[in-house]
């Protein structure tokens, strides 16, 4: 029996990973695809945001609680996966008949690998196989030595000992995404001058393997044929896939790594949010946030989400009849001052509804 082919879409926070996913759904060129999200986050954010992706109707999506699977109109299905990724994949596997292709987007805190390696187990193994990894990378942030650290000291770090064991978790996080991807697709490269551009991609080019490509690619807006369709079993060559975790039992990500969620029924206007959350940034060693805002007199629900300081914003749907209108926020960083963070997001909430 063929296998279904699964497709895994790893990259760092922000990197555009719910972007590429939500145009792959806008543009399936008439596949059948599932969609599994990995959240890192209390709040759904990311689900949502596949979930209103404009391909589905929300009056007839069909909602099956016990597989947390939301079946769309356009014939996809989007899965949210925490701890349940095997019961998950035994539901999607049973309609395999129904479906041409899986795709999985990882938290922006996961190891590729791990993921990977459960497809070699037995009851998966026979009906899936993992057709390709593709690492979304962000390319502006890599060019000023965000989530890295600093590029310039790094590539200096390397030239002086190749043997370098010292670096933090995030930045094995990255390396390991890039060890183990098929393909790497750089994001917000219209953000870079020229010479920007060429050193990041020098860079990449010395942690990829042999043969991997890498495809600058905006807004998420990419053939679906570049994404799908690599054969790659890489459930059976993981030995060329190295990893800094190959030799450890279990992995467990920095204990310092937290998120937390903000959620009011207070409306914000938007500007003065943005600006309020980008203090908070340079307070806080505050990675990502991402949500949905209620704003006063508008009738649709905004969306934020960005890396570090770096906030973007737009328009999603309108509030649905009977939807309880929220402002719902999540934040993924270090060490966070959570009493803080909620302390000063309520205290604005009372000013602006002063």
């Amino acid at each position: 029996m063929t296998k279904i082919p699964v497709t895994v879409i790893t990259g760092f926070l922000g990197a555009g990973k719910t972007t590429l996913v939500r145009h792959l759904l806008q543009n399936n060129q008439g596949r059948r695809i599932a969609v599994l999200v990995n959240e890192f986050g209390d709040v759904g954010i990311d689900g949502e945001l596949l979930k209103s992706c404009q391909v589905c109707d929300d009056e007839t999506e069909s909602v099956n609680p016990s597989s947390q699977i939301i079946e769309l109109t356009n014939g996809c299905l989007c899965c949210t996966v925490q701890e349940e990724f095997y019961p998950v994949m035994q539901a999607l596997l049973q309609r395999r008949e129904e479906l041409d292709c899986i795709v999985i987007e990882t938290s922006g805190l996961a190891l590729p690998k791990p993921l990977v390696q459960a497809f070699r187990w037995p009851d998966i193994r026979q009906y899936a196989t993992v057709d390709g990894v593709i690492t979304v990378v962000d390319g502006q942030a890599l060019a000023q030595g965000q989530l890295v650290g600093d590029l310039a000291a790094l590539l200096q770090q390397r030239q002086a000992d190749p043997n370098l064991d010292h670096e933090t978790p995030l930045e094995e996080l990255f390396e390991d995404q890039l060890a183990c991807a098929d393909l790497v697709l750089l994001t917000k490269t219209d953000q870079l001058q020229a010479p920007q551009r060429q050193t990041v991609e020098k860079w990449l080019k010395q942690e990829l393997r042999p043969g991997v490509k890498i495809i600058p690619c905006q807004q998420g807006v990419i053939n679906p044929d570049i994404l799908l369709g690599f054969q790659a079993a890489v459930e059976d060559n993981l030995s060329e896939r190295p990893s800094h975790h190959d030799h450890e039992e279990d992995h467990d990500h920095d204990d310092e790594i937290q998120s937390t969620q903000f959620v009011s029924d207070q409306a914000y206007d938007p500007q003065g949010l943005i600006a309020h959350l980008q203090q908070l940034v340079q307070q806080q060693e505050i990675y990502r946030i991402k949500g949905f805002v209620s704003v006063p007199s508008k009738p649709m629900r905004l969306v934020i989400q960005g890396v570090g300081a770096n906030l973007d914003s737009f328009y999603d749907r309108r509030w649905q009849p009977g939807e309880t209108r929220q402002t719902q926020l999540v934040f993924i960083g270090k060490n966070l001052d959570v009493q803080t963070i909620q302390a000063n997001l309520a205290q604005i909430a009372t000013k602006q509804s002063a």
